[in-house]
C-alpha cells in the first residue's frame, strides 16, 4: 500500500530566531531589529500611515483620523510656527511618525507602560527612514524642539475637535498651542483613506522636489 503524503507542516526549529521583518506591498522586507534604508519606500509609508488610526480610532466622523493625516497637520503647523524652514525640516515633520507604518500607533499612556523597548525600535526605524530620504538620522536639538512643539499643537487640536477632550483637559496634557486652529480646518477634517494616502504622497513629492 502506498504511504499517504504527510499533511503536517514543517516545524520551525526550537532555537530559530523569531521573525522580525514585515513584508510590504512593494515587495520590500523591513527588518525591525536592523532596518535598512534600502528597504524603505515612500509608497509603503503612505499606504501604511493612511490606514493607522490616531487615538485608537476614538475620533468623531465617518472616517478614521489617520497617522498620515496627523503628519500632514504637523508639517503644516511647523510651517506656521517657523515659515523659514526648508526641505530637510519639512520632510522631517512629514516623516516624524513614519515608523508607525510598520509598528502601528501606540497611545502615549501605553508607551509609558512599555518603557524604552518601544522607543528603541521606533528610533532605529526612524533613523533608517530619514537616511533613505537623505536626512540626518539624528535631527538637531532645534529641529526636535520645533517638531515637539508642532506635534503637541496638532495633538491639542485633534483632542479638542475630534477626540472628545475639553479645552481645559487638552491644555493640561498638551499645553496651549501658539497658533490658531482656524488655519488648519482642512487638515483636521477626517477623509477617506485613499484620499489621505494620495495627499500624503503629493505633499512628500512637493517638498522633496521643490
Amino acid at each position: 500500500m502506498r504511504e499517504r503524503p504527510s499533511t503536517k507542516r514543517a516545524s520551525t526549529p526550537a532555537n530559530a530566531a523569531p521573525r522580525a521583518w514585515q513584508r510590504m506591498l512593494s515587495g520590500r522586507r523591513l527588518d525591525l531589529l536592523d532596518p535598512s534604508p534600502l528597504d524603505v519606500e515612500i509608497e509603503d509609508i503612505a499606504h501604511g500611515l493612511a490606514r493607522v488610526a490616531r487615538w485608537n480610532g476614538q475620533t468623531a466622523g465617518a472616517h478614521i483620523f489617520s497617522v498620515a493625516q496627523h503628519s500632514l497637520l504637523v508639517e503644516s503647523v511647523a510651517r506656521a510656527l517657523d515659515p523659514e524652514i526648508g526641505r530637510p525640516e519639512r520632510l522631517f515633520m512629514l516623516l516624524h511618525d513614519a515608523p508607525e507604518y510598520v509598528i502601528g500607533d501606540m497611545i502615549s499612556p501605553f508607551k509609558a507602560v512599555i518603557g524604552d523597548a518601544y522607543k528603541s525600535v521606533e528610533a532605529r526605524i526612524l533613523g533608517a527612514i530619514l537616511l533613505r530620504f537623505s536626512l540626518p538620522a539624528a535631527p538637531s536639538p532645534a529641529l526636535q524642539r520645533l517638531g515637539k512643539q508642532a506635534d503637541r499643537a496638532a495633538a491639542f487640536f485633534e483632542a479638542v475637535k475630534l477626540a472628545g477632550f475639553t479645552r481645559g483637559e487638552a491644555e493640561r496634557i498638551f499645553g496651549r498651542p501658539a497658533v490658531s486652529p482656524q488655519a488648519f480646518k482642512d487638515e483636521l477634517a477626517p477623509a477617506p483613506v485613499e484620499e489621505i494616502q494620495a495627499r500624503f504622497l503629493a505633499r512628500f513629492r512637493a517638498i522633496d522636489e521643490g
